[in-house]
Parts: structure tokens; C-alpha cells; sequence
């Protein structure tokens, strides 16, 4: 019962703010785009506004992940949490670098630039579109009572298998810095992730998933993505096969 106030809730907020553009939902992606920033960073605000460009074009499922490491600049990151660094420190892992950095965009889980460099993603993103390195397992989502479900199409080899990760997120934040780098600015955050959970396994054939929500603080204001998604033995985030993007219903 908790949960559906909670949904009602949040539907209602929805539907007075008319719904952000691109919230629609996102069957069949050009690709997905995770922003690791931090309102602390110099450099983060025009990536910031890149990916809330990003967000609006509909057809990309862009994801806003603050970190926490840099909180000690002077401004504690509002949006940050630890997970958030965490999963960024396992792409690291994955690309063999030696450090982590904001702001970074991973795309497809399978390569990285700076987040600023909007034209580069925009490219890059077009160019796995088309190819391989593209969203190339179907993967849809519904709101069903309090739980999520979750269909996904047959795999494109033999022997496969992936992650099946929801990813709750806020619609937009707007924030008043304080202190730091970015002292007396006003941001406007996308997508900014309020947690990650894996909820299942996908070996390759079509599968339906049942996500019940649970704790009702988990779920943002924006609704959630669903990442179809490799990962390693060493548990390192690996390449996205497939992603849908679930807001919360208007009514």
C-alpha cells in the first residue's frame, strides 16, 4: 500500500509538470549514455547540459550518475552516493585506465569520452547504432501494480548471458550550489540515478521478468531504465546489449 501512494504520488507530480520531454518510453534506443559528474567538478556543467540535450532527444536513454569523490572540494554532492562511484571505478577496471575522471560518459558500456563533448557522443553513438556495438536485443517494460515487468528478446549468438539491471532515477533536479568549484550556480541534473539493482539473468532467450519494487524510496520521481548488460567474472560492468526507459506513468 505504501508503494502505490507513493506511485500515485509521483504520478500526480508528473502529470502537473506536463512530463519532461523525452520521458516518453524508450523501446528501442539509439544507445545509452551514463554521465558520471559531480556538482563539485569545474568541469562538469557543460556536461551536464549536454546530457539533459541528450535526454530530450527521445531516442537516447541518457543516465546521470553522481559521484562522491570530490565532496571534499568544499560542496557535499546532493545527488552523489557511493554506488555511484562504485560502478564508475568498475568501467574503469573494464577500459584498463588508471583513474577515474569527471565528467565522463560511458556509452554503451563500451567506450568513454568526456561527457562535455556532446558531438563525439553523438557520433559515437550513431555509429554503434548501426552495428554490432548497437542495442541489438529488444527489451520492454510495464508498470503491473507494485512490480515491473520486464520482457526481453532472443540473443543474436548461441551461449549468452547478461545482467538484467533497473536503474530508479529522479526526472530533473534543479540545484543551488553553495560552496566549491561551482559556488552560486543553478543546475538543472537529468536522470540523475538514485540507485542500481540487478534483478535477474538473461541467457540468450526470450525471458519475462517480475520486479516487485519493494521499498518505495527506492523508485525516483523519473521512473526507472532496465540495461540488458554484460558483466565480468570479476563483476566489472561490461557491454549493453538492450535498454528500455520506463518513466512513471501520468496517470
Amino acid at each position: 500500500m505504501r508503494f502505490a501512494a507513493t506511485l500515485a504520488a509521483f504520478a500526480a507530480l508528473f502529470a502537473l509538470a506536463g512530463g519532461p520531454a523525452g520521458a516518453e518510453e524508450v523501446r528501442r534506443p539509439l544507445g545509452v549514455v551514463e554521465l558520471f559528474t559531480s556538482q563539485g567538478c569545474s568541469s562538469c556543467p557543460p556536461a551536464d547540459e549536454a546530457l539533459v540535450d541528450l535526454a530530450a532527444r527521445g531516442d537516447v536513454i541518457a543516465l546521470s550518475f553522481h559521484v562522491d569523490y570530490w565532496d571534499y572540494l568544499g560542496w557535499r554532492d546532493t545527488l552523489a552516493s557511493p554506488a555511484n562511484t562504485q560502478r564508475q571505478q568498475g568501467y574503469s577496471r573494464a577500459f584498463g585506465a588508471q583513474s577515474v575522471y569527471t565528467p565522463q560518459a560511458v556509452i554503451n558500456g563500451r567506450t568513454h569520452t568526456s561527457g562535455a563533448k556532446k558531438a563525439e557522443i553523438e557520433q559515437t553513438l550513431s555509429q554503434m547504432g548501426g552495428g554490432v556495438d548497437g542495442m541489438r536485443v529488444d527489451v520492454s517494460a510495464d508498470w503491473s501494480g507494485e512490480s515491473i515487468l520486464i520482457d526481453i528478446g532472443n540473443g543474436f549468438t548461441a551461449h549468452q548471458k547478461a545482467h538484467v539491471l533497473v536503474v530508479y532515477f529522479d526526472s530533473e533536479s534543479r540545484v543551488t550550489i553553495e560552496r566549491g568549484e561551482n559556488k552560486g550556480k543553478t543546475m538543472l541534473y537529468r536522470n540523475a540515478v538514485t540507485s542500481l539493482q540487478s534483478v535477474g539473468m538473461w541467457h540468450g532467450r526470450a525471458t519475462r521478468l517480475e520486479v516487485p519494487l519493494g521499498d518505495a524510496r527506492r523508485a525516483g520521481t523519473g521512473g526507472c531504465a532496465v540495461l540488458l548488460q554484460k558483466v565480468g567474472k570479476d563483476g566489472v560492468p561490461g557491454p549493453i546489449l538492450g535498454a528500455t526507459l520506463l518513466p512513471i506513468p501520468a496517470s
